[in-house]
């Protein structure tokens, strides 16, 4: 055994804790940086929480990165340890509607984070129940466990029903709720989501709303530095975290992308038995982050949403900047010459605009519905939310 290949490698170590680096992991209060002002805010939206007492609903919106998942998470679990020297009892639900997409999924969800079976003698299956049931179940729960109940819905925006909203911010005015109360935190990367609710759901939940800016260079160099421990001492070379910074920032302000180009720039510096994270590394991990993501996404889309993708792309090069719009019949007409090109039969203009909103939701792209004046109508315009020469080498990759 002594001559065969050791696969795990050198003894070079980079990472002393890596977990500092998921995505998932919340930091302390110390490692969260330039968001004081939208902390403190969610803290006075909740706050009559901590003392029993009906929270607001809140809003929080911005783009990906910007804390706003990070922050809810933050403050509600300080609101659990307020609450607990007040002798009360909170209780908190995280649901992504990313993965929980239909309302009867996001109760469950809930539900099931808040229960306790032998406290409560309630089951929440993951299926099988009709979605009044999961919610008859979901208010005993409540009821039953907490003075208040505090539940985040990240990317409400894509639920498909927006009913959970009118459901949860009137459950104790309808009186599905005898003894305690509950608050939503809903969060969307879409400024304009209001709009698309109901008027009723309007009055009822948006009591608060705010919006989390992008972070700039600055703010994401401290947030990579506050997270630096992550790797053992003297092992990032100095240009590393301004380099990351730099491109994070150039990139609407995501630190989430951030943390992640840092985390693979370490791995990267593991796999060549490098001593060093240097700023090599970090554009090879620059790259790889877009495109793997893009490619993992576009990989599991049928191929006539990969030639929209393709021909988005095309448009966008030839028109000033990265982010210029591309309208629906100019995206439609170069699609159909690359059908042509690819030796296959085209689909109709209507399918061709169902695959656009199907990427949107996706996250590929952005749309804004645009009037051309009047009497003529009017037409949709789509951003490529990356580089289009990512999303090209994404569609390559993913053939």
């Amino acid at each position: 055994m002594s001559d065969s290949m050791d696969y795990f490698g050198s003894e070079n170590e980079i990472f002393r804790n890596k977990e500092l680096l998921q995505v998932s992991h919340l930091p302390d209060g110390d490692r969260i940086i330039g968001r004081e002002d939208e902390l403190s805010n969610l803290a006075n939206a909740i706050k009559p929480a901590t003392r029993g007492n009906t929270p607001n609903n809140v809003l929080v919106y911005g783009k990906t990165g910007t804390g706003k998942s990070l922050c809810s998470k933050f403050i509600t679990t300080q609101a659990v340890e307020r609450a607990e020297r007040n002798d009360v009892s909170i209780g908190v639900a995280y649901v992504d509607c990313l993965q929980e997409s239909t309302e009867t999924q996001a109760v469950q969800s809930a539900g099931h984070q808040l229960n306790d079976d032998p406290e409560t003698d309630i089951s929440i299956p993951h299926s099988g129940l009709s979605t009044s049931e999961y919610y008859r179940r979901l208010w005993r729960i409540i009821d039953t466990r907490y003075d208040v109940a505090l539940i985040i819905l990240d990317e409400v925006d894509k639920i498909e029903d927006d009913d959970i909203l009118m459901q949860l911010s009137r459950a104790v005015e309808s009186g599905k709720l005898t003894s305690s109360t509950v608050g939503v935190i809903g969060i969307s990367n879409k400024v304009r989501y209001k709009d698309s609710l109901d008027e009723r759901i309007k009055s009822s939940l948006c009591e608060r709303e705010y919006v989390f800016s992008p972070y700039d260079a600055t703010q994401i160099r401290e947030i990579l530095r506050s997270r630096s421990d992550a790797f053992h001492e003297g092992v990032l070379e100095d240009g590393v975290v301004p380099r990351v910074a730099a491109l994070a920032a150039r990139e609407h302000g995501d630190a989430r992308k951030a943390i992640d180009i840092l985390r693979f720039a370490g791995e990267i510096a593991e796999e060549n038995d490098l001593e060093t994270v240097t700023e090599g590394c970090v554009d090879q991990a620059h790259e790889r982050e877009e495109t793997s993501r893009l490619a993992e996404l576009i990989s599991k889309s049928p191929s006539h949403a990969k030639l929209v993708l393709e021909a988005m792309a095309l448009l966008t090069q030839q028109k000033e900047g990265d982010d210029a719009p591309v309208t629906t019949n100019e995206a439609y007409d170069l699609y159909k010459r690359l059908c042509e090109r690819d030796q296959s039969d085209h689909l109709k203009l209507r399918r061709v605009r169902d695959i656009l909103s199907e990427l949107e939701f996706l996250s590929i792209i952005e749309q804004e519905r645009k009037w051309a004046g009047k009497g003529k109508g009017n037409y949709m315009e789509n951003r490529l939310i990356d580089d289009p020469a990512v999303i090209l080498a994404a569609c390559n990759e993913s053939e």
